[in-house]
């Protein structure tokens, strides 16, 4: 029998100076103006969802701001597979 795979993947090998440092960053931006009001939309979202369609469907689902609707987790990560560093510029094709 293969073995359950772990939730969230590897960790990052940061001394605990970093460690500490970068939890402190991602705080900072997790408490941001526009993201509390990100967390709050898809709260409100998912709850609306939720009655509409059921927590079947919502299962592995997250709220993509950018597109408007709902994907899943894969899919909403990384800027569409275009990566953060271009996120919010505009993408020459």
């Amino acid at each position: 029998m293969a073995k359950p795979k772990k939730k969230g993947g590897p960790k990052q090998k940061l001394s605990p100076e970093a460690r500490k440092a970068k939890a402190e960053r991602d705080l900072k931006i997790a408490k941001s103006p526009r993201r509390m009001k990100m967390k709050r939309d898809n709260y409100a979202k998912r709850k609306e969802a939720e009655k509409k369609f059921g927590k079947l469907w919502l299962l592995g689902k997250d709220y993509d701001h950018e597109d408007g609707k709902f994907e899943s987790v894969k899919r909403n990560r990384g800027n569409d597979g275009n990566g953060t560093k271009k996120e919010g510029k505009k993408i020459k094709k």
